[in-house]
Order: C-alpha cells, then structure tokens, then sequence
C-alpha cells in the first residue's frame, strides 16, 4: 500500500534533503517505488533548462517513478531568502490550493514511497497569512521531522514537534542529524529527545564527507515507520 510523509526540521539548513535524499534511497534499496516533491524552492539558479534547485535535483535523482523537474518542484524561485519574500520579489503568489493540487498529482502516481519536503522549518510564510504548515495540513500526511543535533535542539525539536501535533498530524518519526559531532553531553541530548518526542528516531546521521544518498542511507530504518517493506 503507498505511503507518503511530509518532512520538516527543526530550523532551515538542518539537512532536510539530505536526510530525503537518503530515505528515499533506503526505500529503492527496500524494493520501493518512490517519489519526491519539494513543491516551494527558493535559491534555484538559471540554466538553459530553465530555474533549478540543487535540493530538488537530488530529490528527484532518487525518484523511481518517472517525474518531471516541473512535477518535483513546481514553484521554483531565484533569491535565496524566505519564500514568501522571493515570491514577492518575483511577482509569484504563493497559494496553499495551488500548492496542494501540485502535491496531489505526483502521490496520484502511487509510488510505494512518497516524500513532501517543506522548505525551512514548519512555520515558514508562504504569504501573509498561510504557512507550508497548511500546505501539510490540507494534505494530511504524518511528518518526519530531520532535528540538527546542535546547541538548543532539544527545545527546537520539542516546540517543532508540539506545533506538528497542535496542527493536528502525526509525528510518525524523526532523525538525528548530528551536525555538529563535537557537541558537549552528545549522547545525554539524544537520549533526552529520545524519551521526549513522541515518535520513533529513524536513525542518527554523522557527519559525512560525501553526504551522498547511498552514504545517508546506511543509517536510517525505515522499519521503524512501521510500513510494509
């Protein structure tokens, strides 16, 4: 039966690609189908195809079934700033409707595995007065929320989780991203999330020199999402 989630982090630039990118392949690895959407991306460069996203070609490299740029990333924006803010530097109205109905036709290919990737952290603006949380919301898909294992993360992954549950979904699992593997008291603060959040953890990630899919792969447990592999 297909699945999808939706995956957030706990702030931007805590490697939520990396970690898709990652569980994406894991689910290949496992026989699955798969498919991605990253369905807002602000800082895409220009080329001859047009703007494109770094975090959206790697998503799409790990999609099985066969999907367009376009379908991956449908709104594609050049500053690398919030999204509302590029949108508007680029005359682009970001709709939580339109949105959603891109989603929906790439989870209508049923690929065994299916990945929505918000941008930033769960409450990023798409406009002035709707974030990606209601993009999620209106497709109601559980999270998996990737938590950067860094000074504060036991709060932001707490407040992160608890406005998740607030809006109504499920955490239905999250990862460590061990960005800085140096951090005082490391395994005290896994611990800690792990007796706090109300989720499996899917796996602790250390810090790679190839942060590849096939490297992230190898340490994430899908298993753990409680799905039919």
């Amino acid at each position: 039966m297909p699945v999808a989630f939706f995956i957030t982090g706990t702030d931007t630039d805590v490697g939520k690609t990396t970690i898709a990118a990652g569980l994406l392949r894991a689910a290949r690895l496992a026989g699955l189908s798969t498919a991605a959407v990253k369905p807002v991306a602000a800082g895409c460069e220009l080329t001859a195809d047009g703007l494109r996203n770094s975090d959206a070609l790697a998503l799409l490299a790990e999609c099985s079934v066969p999907l367009c740029y376009a379908e991956v990333n449908p709104l594609a924006l050049a500053p690398a700033i919030a999204p509302h803010l590029a949108a508007a530097e680029a005359g682009v109205s970001l709709e939580v409707a339109s949105i959603t109905t891109a989603v929906q036709a790439v989870l209508a290919q049923q690929a065994d595995f299916s990945l929505v990737e918000g941008a930033g952290g769960w409450r990023v603006p798409l406009n002035d007065s709707a974030t990606l949380a209601d993009v999620a919301m209106a497709l109601q898909l559980p999270v998996i929320v990737v938590v950067a294992v860094r000074l504060g993360c036991i709060n932001h992954a707490l407040l992160t989780v608890e406005a998740i549950e607030r809006d109504g979904l499920r955490v239905a699992g999250w990862v460590a991203n061990l960005l800085e593997p140096q951090m005082p008291h490391l395994e005290e603060n896994i611990a800690t999330l792990a007796a706090r959040l109300p989720a499996p953890c899917l796996g602790r990630v250390p810090r790679l020199n190839e942060a590849g899919a096939a490297q992230v792969a190898r340490y994430l447990d899908l298993s753990r999402l409680n799905i039919q592999l």
